[in-house]
């Protein structure tokens, strides 16, 4: 059993200074089959610790039903076995470009306040998940040296009665180890996220020396650490992929290091936000109130470790300054996982219209005065189809779908007559009554960072043909873990025009291993493999193919499903499946 401490200049273990050198890896981003081989490349990197968020919204889908929140507690064991100490970020926000940062779409009440309806059911979870945290921390034999409170609270609101109330429950229920607030460098961060008499961290980029002289302002004792070095970024779809500079990072790694400060590398691995986990930010400056940007599936970050578990130019930057903290030598990376052998291509056999799909494992079918919104439906991750009647006869009328989220294919009379998005809720076509409408609505990701952090998905404005409001609106919300198991759906020929629905096909395997799936011509839609769902693929970019963990695959026959939202190729559909693209920064086993 060992102590670890806060002291007036260093953390101390057991009463010695030590330095964290530490690394976000998200166990949720990650194939659990290869917690391991990631953890040992952070070892092999320079680092001690790793750095793992908590999503709120996959551990509970619903209220009270929870889902393997002992992940959690198993990947901490992972860490322990090696050698590595453990910062765990619990939120219950947690931002991580994840949907709706963390937080479950059936929240009521204010979220991020000291409102008693959102704290009672955060205490209730916490309740839940905090002993696979508690049983785990140092002085108990276990790798947890500390947790956060909150996360970048003081970009959000200024409550500081909630943040106080977070630290008292995470004490309550068990934590001994420090706890710690973590926020940018700015004064009206600081001052909104810190609590006193907890440790506070800063969140940057560049400008260490800078940062850390604003710390000190509002924390004249007490060591200094970086929770979050941006090394990478992230990218949004429709948008330019992000790199940062190796020499660029690495040079303000070292900036950081030769402060005397801690370090956590944002991220060192980033992995990948399966089954449409990804979340969404607001463009719009410092606001961030502007158009909606969702993220990409990829979370490769443009880390020092890729998507695919390699070690690119930036890790072997960072482990030459890292060497240079370390107690003796760094031990060897592990060897990369097997890639694919064979390249493999697949064409779908049967076919079921999104109509069928609905029926099949879509929600219950409301009917209301006005549309309702995903929260109401149920529905998280998913799409939901409106109907509604234009009642006639009457002339031809514009149709405008007010506050729409995110974006709708619509079609009138069962003939597609458009795509409207936020910024284009207006349908060029006017149309006459009487006439059916339906909108089809998918969320591409709810907001994961700034004010609008909880908004409502759908149609949440009305329907509104010219000026007056269409009324007796029905509506049917699909999940998209209801695709998870599909294996009895009911399946047709194939569409000869490439219509959107979900597309099935079998891939012959031959020495499994880690792939990418390449979709030549698909719009936009999700793919499972063997039911593990790959996550969202957009023709938009610029992302263009989705990985593929040599785990789900298996020797032999593979199960694939594919559900298209807008329109496959027309003639002769194909998936490929390749093994990830060695010419990616991917240098030798050693510089």
């Amino acid at each position: 059993m060992s102590e670890f401490t806060v002291g007036d200049r260093d953390f101390l273990l057991d009463g010695r200074p030590v330095r964290l050198l530490s690394g976000a890896l998200h166990y949720f981003r990650v194939h659990e089959a290869q917690w391991g081989h990631r953890l040992a490349l952070l070892r092999a990197m320079g680092l001690n610790c790793v750095e793992t968020y908590v999503p709120w919204n996959l551990h509970e889908p619903a209220p009270g039903r929870c889902k393997d929140v002992q992940a959690l507690g198993r990947f901490l064991d992972a860490a322990r076995e090696a050698g590595l100490w453990a910062i765990v970020r619990p939120g219950p926000y947690i931002c991580a470009e994840w949907e709706n940062g963390g937080l479950p779409h059936w929240l009521t009440g204010h979220l991020r306040t000291s409102d008693e309806r959102f704290l009672g059911q955060v205490e209730r979870w916490f309740r839940r998940l905090l002993p696979e945290v508690v049983t785990r921390q140092i002085d108990r034999g276990g790798p947890v040296i500390m947790v956060q409170v909150e996360n970048e609270y003081g970009s959000y609101g200024s409550d500081a009665e909630y943040l106080r109330r977070l630290a008292d429950l995470l004490l309550a229920e068990g934590v001994t180890v420090p706890l710690f607030t973590s926020d940018g460098p700015e004064d009206h961060m600081l001052s909104g996220g810190s609590i006193p008499g907890v440790l506070a961290t800063v969140n940057f980029g560049s400008h260490a020396r800078v940062a850390f002289e604003s710390l000190r302002r509002h924390q004249p004792a007490g060591p200094v650490m970086c929770m979050e070095f941006w090394c990478g970024w992230f990218d949004h779809w429709g948008a330019e992929h992000v790199v940062r500079d190796a020499e660029d990072a690495t040079a303000t790694l070292r900036e950081i290091l030769e402060c005397g400060a801690s370090v956590n590398l944002y991220m060192a691995h980033g992995g990948t936000s399966f089954a449409g986990w990804a979340g969404a930010n607001r463009g719009g400056g410092d606001l961030h109130d502007g158009p909606l940007e969702p993220d990409v599936t990829s979370y490769d970050y443009d880390a020092p470790i890729d998507e695919y578990g390699r070690p690119t130019e930036k890790f072997w930057r960072f482990r030459e300054v890292l060497a240079e903290y370390a107690d003796g030598p760094l031990p060897e990376p592990p060897a990369a996982p097997a890639p694919l052998a064979t390249p493999a291509e697949l064409r779908p056999t049967g076919w079921t219209p999104l109509s069928a799909v609905l029926d099949a494992r879509g929600g219950p079918e409301t009917s209301a005065p006005v549309p309702p919104t995903f929260e109401e439906l149920d529905v998280d991750r998913g799409l939901v189809r409106y109907e509604v009647t234009v009642p006639g006869p009457r002339r031809p009328y514009p149709l405008i779908v007010r506050g729409l989220r995110d974006l709708a294919v619509v079609y009138v009379d069962g003939e597609r007559a458009g795509v409207l998005t936020e910024d284009d809720e207006r349908l060029k076509e006017p149309v006459a009554g009487h006439a059916r409408v339906e909108l089809w609505v998918e969320s591409l990701g709810r907001v994961n960072y700034g004010p609008r952090t909880g908004e409502a998905k759908g149609i949440t404005g009305g329907l509104l043909h010219e000026r007056q409001y269409l009324h007796g609106v029905r509506a049917r919300g699909l999940r998209w873990d209801a695709l998870d198991d599909i294996g009895d759906m009911a399946l047709r020929d194939l569409p000869e025009d490439g219509a959107p629905g979900l597309y099935r096909g079998t891939v012959t395997v031959s020495g499994a291993g880690d792939a990418v799936l390449e979709l030549p011509g698909w719009t936009r839609g999700f793919v499972w493999v063997n039911g593990f769902g790959l996550g969202r693929y957009w023709s938009a970019g610029p992302q263009r193919s989705l990985y593929v963990p040599g785990p789900v695959l298996r020797e032999g026959g593979n199960e694939v499903w594919l559900l298209e939202l807008e329109g496959a190729p027309a003639s002769g559909p194909v998936l490929r499946l390749a093994p990830p693209d060695t010419a990616r920064e991917n240098p030798p086993a050693s510089p």
